[in-house]
């Protein structure tokens, strides 16, 4: 480099090329769900026991790529904001590595919980089978109603404090941690903070419209500087749309947000 040459900020290009990175996974995935039929990998109450082998990889499958498209843009603020926490320690290419270890951490938490899900999903279709499809539906529409009280509970108000910047404030980063495991502690508050959010989403249909309704939602809470009045409306809609949804299911099982 000449003497006249401006210096390289390679912490810097660093974060722009993790943005670039979090931002190109995100958009493939998103457009894998609009281009794939979600319902092939999520709620398939009548698919017969010889495909369940097929139909749990495909779920976990479609449960990934949801979780890269949803959780990647809302919380790439935070995975800057380590990489920039983590330049002031560490060498550049050292926190650029520690930030992909950090990230790939964090996705796991939320790939396990797919677990979850998919056993949520087997009893969704055990209580379709056994139910009736009106009680079903009615069961899921409760689900949506829960998930809106929960977003004003001190449990949602206390995970949502440990999913937002400035990341020296979280009770999970410290020196003695390392980039693994705080991904991991990261994942699991993220995950208290949007699990009923995910689980509505089997009532409302899974479809993209949902999807993207759910991630704005998130994206909002983790980057406004007040995400009280985002609870408090997500709050309000889902228990007024659940409630709306029961009444309309004790006379026919609507149709879901397609």
């Amino acid at each position: 480099m000449g003497k006249g040459e401006p210096k390289l900020d390679t912490p810097l290009v660093q974060r722009n090329i993790i943005l670039f990175l979090l931002f190109a996974l995100a958009a493939a995935a998103w457009a894998v769900l609009a281009w794939t039929p979600t319902h092939m990998g999520m709620h398939m109450p009548t698919a017969p026991s010889t495909t369940t082998g097929h139909h749990a990889l495909l779920f976990f499958t479609t449960w990934v790529v949801m979780m890269v498209a949803m959780m990647f843009p809302p919380t790439a603020r935070m995975f800057l904001a380590f990489h920039k926490v983590e330049t002031g320690k560490y060498l550049p290419d050292d926190a650029f590595a520690l930030t992909w270890i950090f990230v790939t951490a964090y996705l796991l938490v939320w790939t396990l919980t797919g677990i979850a899900a998919y056993a949520g999903d087997l009893a969704a279709t055990a209580t379709h089978n056994t139910l009736g499809p009106t009680s079903a539906a009615q069961f899921g529409d409760a689900v949506v109603i829960v998930a809106g009280i929960y977003q004003l509970t001190p449990w949602k108000a206390l995970c949502l404090s440990e999913c937002r910047t400035p990341i020296t404030l979280t009770t999970w980063y410290g020196d003695k941690a390392d980039a693994f495991r705080m991904g991991l502690l990261h994942g699991i508050y993220c995950v208290g903070c949007y699990w009923l959010l995910f689980a509505a989403l089997f009532p409302l249909g899974m479809s993209v419209k949902a999807m993207a309704v759910i991630t704005l939602i998130i994206l909002a809470e983790k980057t406004l500087p007040w995400p009280m009045p985002v609870r408090c409306v997500t709050a309000v809609a889902l228990v007024l749309c659940g409630a709306m949804m029961i009444v309309v299911s004790g006379g026919a099982v609507p149709s879901r947000m397609g």
